[in-house]
């Protein structure tokens, strides 16, 4: 018989386990029933004293998870429709799905693998705008704007033509005949996207969700959120997607909350929200004080943020979010694909100050300081990664990336054609990131049952790889457990999963954690795993650590817990490949924190990391007989950061 314990307490297995011991035995003669008759609870009565032969029966638990993507934009998004994009949601599902298609440059384009799960996010503002523009809508070529645009794009200056479009967006300075909700452009648009993922939707073997991406951009300082439906479109069809814009939107995250309050009250749907990019908010993703009322954070603003944002997007194609070197000095791999020099638009200089609020470590200390004070944690969130393309293409595989817009899909000059340009900065095509994916451990390939894993933060981000990433903490886990070649068993037996919480901590003890981590089948070998933890001392001053828990190639951990020899690297950056000759396969093992004290809220997550390996820079040097220059990143360390589990006193 078997328990899944993450929930129970360990006053309660020991009961759970007592009643098995003195389980009263069935008659002899229910021994001769047809033990394929049986159900549950008269197996366990005719074989009460031990689990079953096969390891596997009885099984509830999670047992691999799914990599998806929850962040794709089409041709139905504005400004990936004037970067070029021409695919739209049907074209996004099929390539997500592992089919092969034409990209909007004309290239075939096809996945390794298919993914698991996908959210077509069309931003909500202008759903249905370039189908609209380029068709020759007569109210918009009326406006100078309008006209403006759809000459550009004609003329083969989309990019250009985009640029403006985001800047006039985070302005509020968009030209009438705007399609906004109860629009026909509009309601068509909406309607488009949700039929299209009903009709990828195959339970069991693919899950197409509904959403959207709820685009608040107000003065260029991103607040993105995407939101995502659990139901099907008899529920989603009853609403429009909100705005930003006012009157009929808002760029505040208080009122996306209550009008996802009203959506769920109104149809009965379950709907979560992601955040993502808080790299380029410039210190308003994660705040202390509101930027819209200048007013700390109440307890009701942290309250409706853990209620509707159990997630939050940790990496994509905008740059890395797990920490940065002026924030983790001492974190010798926090030096990430870094986009950190202004808002999203460059309209405004990045200040050192901004970056305590824009980035998840950071963010997960705060909250602790803020559940002190209100009871409640804001920044309570789960880990995902997801791509933001805008090309309909979820690829974001180094040897296989389609770039973030149309116009920069693969091409000899792609890495060295500026991506955004201002008097305030430069970001060049190459400093795009082949990234992310989210993985989600759920019971099945369903919209429910994936949701619900989101939800309750069973989840990591990954840079790309589909490495597998095992992550339980509790009370009572042992070296030996580490031996085990069903440590999930033992994981949900004597602990809980990523996402979840301890408290109370038992007295004399630590939490132990048992870590695993599963080398993507196609990918690189695993360099080392680490604990990242972070708590609030006794002054109420926010703290971090790192924990080099696992390394590869013979390689010792100091008495510090780091591990200071390189892996090395096997990478030929000329021909963009590398072997895999260094590193592990595999790692598992169990780890105690030294430097526990019980009194202390803290919260611990797991960071893997990669042998080096090729960037796509690299590949597409080779492929296209270029010399890069030498600013240009020619291999990565691709990884994965799991969601959090939290220590309260």
């Amino acid at each position: 018989m078997m328990f899944r314990l993450s929930s129970i307490s360990g006053a309660a297995l020991a009961g759970a386990c007592a009643a098995c011991l003195v389980a009263t035995a069935v008659a002899a003669n229910d021994l001769t029933t047809d033990i394929g008759t049986l159900d549950k609870e008269t197996a366990d009565k005719v074989f009460p004293s031990k689990p079953p032969y096969s390891p596997y029966a009885g099984r509830n638990f999670p047992t691999r998870p799914y990599f998806g993507d929850t962040h794709t934009h089409t041709s139905y998004s504005m400004d990936a429709g004037a970067f070029g994009a021409r695919l739209g949601p049907k074209d996004a599902y099929r390539f997500a799905k592992g089919e092969e298609v034409i990209a909007s440059s004309g290239q075939r384009a096809k996945l390794s693998r298919p993914l698991d799960f996908m959210v077509v996010a069309d931003h909500s503002d202008g759903m249905g705008f370039f189908p609209q523009l380029i068709g020759g809508d007569p109210g918009l070529l009326a406006t100078p704007q309008g006209r403006k645009w759809y000459d550009e794009i004609s003329s083969g200056k989309g990019a250009q033509a985009a640029m403006d479009i985001i800047v006039s967006f985070g302005k509020g300075q968009l030209p009438k005949g705007f399609p906004t909700p109860g629009t026909p452009a509009y309601r068509s648009a909406w309607r488009e996207t949700i039929k299209a993922a009903e009709e990828a939707n195959e339970p069991g073997r693919f899950t197409a969700f509904i959403g959207y991406e709820w685009t608040s951009n107000a003065g260029g300082n991103n607040l993105h959120r995407n939101v995502i439906w659990r139901d099907n479109g008899a529920k989603a069809s009853l609403v429009e997607p909100y705005t930003t814009q006012p009157p009929l939107g808002s760029p505040n995250p208080r009122d996306l909350w209550k009008w996802m309050a009203m959506v769920e009250e109104k149809t009965g749907a379950e709907i979560l929200a992601l955040a993502h990019n808080g790299n380029l908010s410039n210190g308003r993703m994660f705040p202390i004080i509101e930027s819209f009322n200048g007013k700390r954070i109440d307890r009701e603003y942290a309250e409706n943020r853990m209620r509707w944002e159990p997630l939050y997007e940790a990496t994509q194609m905008k740059g890395d979010g797990e920490t940065h070197p002026f924030l983790s000095p001492n974190d010798e791999f926090a030096n990430y694909e870094r986009w950190d020099k202004g808002n999203l638009d460059l309209t405004e200089a990045k200040r050192p100050e901004m970056l305590e609020f824009e980035y998840v470590r950071s963010a997960l200390k705060n909250g602790l300081k803020m559940e002190a004070e209100l009871g409640v944690n804001p920044y309570k969130f789960g880990l995902v990664g997801s791509t933001d393309t805008h090309t309909a293409l979820a690829a974001v595989e180094e040897d296989n990336f389609f770039g973030k817009t149309s116009s920069a899909e693969p091409s000899a000059g792609r890495a060295m054609h500026p991506f955004v340009k201002t008097n305030i900065a430069v970001i060049m095509g190459w400093e795009t990131t082949a990234a992310g994916y989210a993985a989600v451990w759920a019971t099945e390939n369903t919209r429910e049952a994936i949701f619900d894993a989101m939800k309750r933060r069973e989840t990591y981000a990954t840079t790309g790889s589909r490495m597998a990433v095992r992550f339980f903490g509790g009370w009572d886990f042992e070296a030996a457990d580490a031996n085990n070649r069903t440590p999930a068993r033992i994981g949900y037996t004597k602990g809980v999963p990523m996402g979840g919480d301890l408290s109370s901590a038992p007295n004399g003890k630590s939490p132990t954690f048992l870590v695993a981590a599963l080398k993507d089948p196609i990918g690189a070998n695993l360099d080392r795993i680490q604990v990242i933890k972070g708590w609030v001392g006794k002054d109420g001053q926010a703290q971090e650590r790192i924990y080099d828990v696992a390394v590869s190639g013979g390689r010792t951990i100091d008495a510090d817990g780091r591990s200071r020899t390189s892996v090395g690297s096997t990478v030929d950056v000329a021909n963009a490949t590398w072997t895999n000759t260094i590193g592990a396969g595999e790692m598992i093992t169990v780890w105690k924190d030294p430097d526990f004290d019980p009194a202390l809220r803290a919260f611990y997550y797991v960071r893997v990391i990669e042998i080096p390996t090729p960037r796509w820079t690299a590949y597409d040097a080779k492929y296209f007989s270029i010399k890069m220059p030498a600013e240009v990143r020619m291999t990565t360390t691709e990884r994965a950061y799991t969601s959090p589990i939290w220590y309260t006193p």
